[in-house]
């Protein structure tokens, strides 16, 4: 395998297993705090919509012959709303991902029979539910990662990683219903982790299906195509889980550091 490409299925790997860390932190940690996850969904927020508008919508125009060129507009303006429309789509038939607060997440010690709340078998469709939901809509994000990191591993990376903290919160939405269902953190982590593996999976099929025809052209309309994902996976999925997690303000706070190490990141690396 060439070395570009593994780089790339490692990053899309890396950011998919972070799902893991996010049933690890519900089921073996103590709980974890709400404001820090706050501010970390809003950093996650902040890279994700600076480098989409500030990187990603440019190299896709230029791809598609600059703003001197009207197709050129036309093409990715439609391939960034049709990102858009493909996930709003997506997440209209999707449930909606609960966020667990800190004291829901204390878990108690494992014990033949437990207090629930809701029966076993409610909690247990609840979970896999959730896991469906997760393993869909990573497919894009797998998507993505890896064509970023493929022509750019320094913008790969950083989007990479947002990503990776974007799906920390969705490791613990799944955890914790299969926790109270099964009564088996192994089960309940195993499953976290493989929800997150949709990432790299979507990655390699997409590449499979796409390589043969890669073009300017093609490659122009698949980022602006990226960056309108990545734009609503910010305003439809981080932000508002931001929220519920603390405060409006210590979201943007969050906002406002991704989007300064995001610059800061590209200016460092334009000058290397």
């Amino acid at each position: 395998m060439e070395p570009g490409l593994l780089v790339a299925l490692l990053v899309t790997l890396g950011a998919g297993l972070s799902t893991g860390v996010g049933a690890g932190l519900a089921l073996f940690a103590k709980a974890t705090n709400d404001r820090f996850l706050a501010s970390a969904l809003g950093f996650s927020a902040g890279v994700m919509l600076y480098v989409s508008f500030v990187e990603i919508l440019p190299k896709a125009m230029g791809f598609l012959g600059g703003s001197d060129s009207p197709t050129g507009m036309i093409e990715g303006s439609a391939a960034f709303l049709g990102g858009l429309l493909l996930m709003a789509l997506l997440y209209r038939f999707l449930p909606d991902l609960p966020m667990p607060r800190a004291e829901e997440r204390k878990l108690p010690s494992d014990q033949p029979e437990l207090d629930l709340h809701e029966p076993r078998a409610r909690l247990l469709k609840a979970g896999m539910l959730i896991a469906l939901a997760i393993t869909i809509h990573n497919f894009p994000e797998g998507i993505a990662t890896f064509f970023l990191t493929l022509d750019d591993p320094a913008v790969g990376m950083s989007v990479g990683t947002a990503i990776a903290i974007h799906n920390i919160p969705e490791g613990i939405a799944v955890a914790i219903p299969l926790y109270y269902a099964l009564h088996k953190r192994v089960w309940a982590f195993g499953l976290g982790i493989a929800s997150g593996l949709a990432e790299p999976l979507g990655a390699i099929i997409g590449f499979w299906i796409l390589q043969p025809y890669i073009s300017d052209s093609l490659l122009g309309i698949l980022f602006a195509a990226v960056a309108g994902i990545m734009v609503y996976i910010s305003i439809d999925s981080l932000l508002p889980a931001a929220r519920e997690f603390g405060s409006g303000q210590v979201a943007i706070y969050g906002v406002i550091a991704g989007m300064a190490v995001m610059a800061l990141s590209l200016v460092l690396y334009r000058l290397t």
